[in-house]
């Protein structure tokens, strides 16, 4: 029976999360139970296509993205895949009507990231929506359940969400990006000589993301508000953390959040959740 492997690759998309995301993993649990599964679906997709254009060196990266996205919409107009996490991921798609030029903005940003860029303002904007706020946008079409209305009164939210998580991901990971992958995504900064003006103009963006963020969850179903809020004060941590840090240290280290101190920060969000002091 096909429910069977419809099992497996909800499991499949399940465990990449937890396996690369500790995070998103304790927010999704604080997910009503019936949102977890296309969350965990979305972020397996997502997962899967950054894993070749970052890790897959010594394999011909190009040809198996374009191998991926063939096979992901061929699964989204057959109603199926052998690959568990896209047959996960097609059900959530038609469940939800996730618009395809989501997933076309997604897996453009990835093609991107196949060769050398030297990125402008406009390059850089395109990759955050690529990247980041279109996947805020295919989680929103779950949380809102096609409410067109919604979905459209969270939709900047979202997407500001989205690029904070990304921005804070691109300072966290600035060292390997730059010395291992060859990659500078901030506009007009020499990682060469990162300095304190150029990271604190990049923290000056990265906080009116968060704050723009802050309102839209405040509003959002109280189905996913508690588990989105979660993954919201965990980046902020991070980003505290980086923060109040030199810029060579962040050019030296990948700066992260201890498990233990997540924990502490999950249950100090769940009593502000409680208090209804977000």
């Amino acid at each position: 029976m096909k429910a069977r492997f419809d099992t497996l690759s909800a499991t499949c998309s399940k465990a990449t999360t937890r396996l690369y995301s500790t995070s998103f993993s304790l927010g999704i649990y604080f997910l009503k139970k019936e949102l977890r599964h296309p969350i965990y679906a979305i972020y397996g997709f997502v997962r899967l296509a950054d894993e070749i254009v970052d890790s897959f060196h010594d394999y011909p990266k190009s040809e198996l993205l374009t191998e991926f996205k063939e096979d992901c919409f061929r699964a989204i107009s057959r109603g199926i895949s052998v690959n568990p996490v896209l047959n996960s991921f097609q059900q959530v798609v038609n469940q939800y009507g996730i618009e395809h030029q989501l997933i076309n903005q997604f897996l453009k940003s990835m093609e991107m990231d196949l060769a050398d860029q030297e990125y402008t303002e406009e390059k850089y904007e395109e990759y955050i929506l690529g990247s980041a706020q279109v996947v805020g946008l295919m989680c929103l079409h779950v949380f809102t359940n096609g409410d067109p209305v919604d979905f459209e009164r969270l939709k900047i939210p979202a997407m500001k969400l989205g690029s904070a998580f990304q921005k804070v991901n691109f300072l966290r990971d600035v060292n390997a990006d730059y010395l291992e992958l060859n990659r500078t995504y901030f506009p007009e900064v020499n990682l060469s000589s990162f300095s304190e003006l150029d990271k604190k103009g990049i923290e000056q963006d990265i906080s009116q993301d968060f704050n723009e963020a802050l309102d839209g969850i405040r509003s959002l179903p109280r189905s996913c508000r508690k588990g989105v809020y979660l993954a919201y004060v965990y980046y902020r941590q991070l980003f505290r953390k980086i923060m109040n840090v030199p810029a060579e240290r962040v050019l030296s280290e990948r700066i992260r959040v201890s498990n233990g101190h997540k924990f502490w920060l999950m249950f100090d969000s769940l009593v502000r959740y409680k208090l209804n002091v977000l």
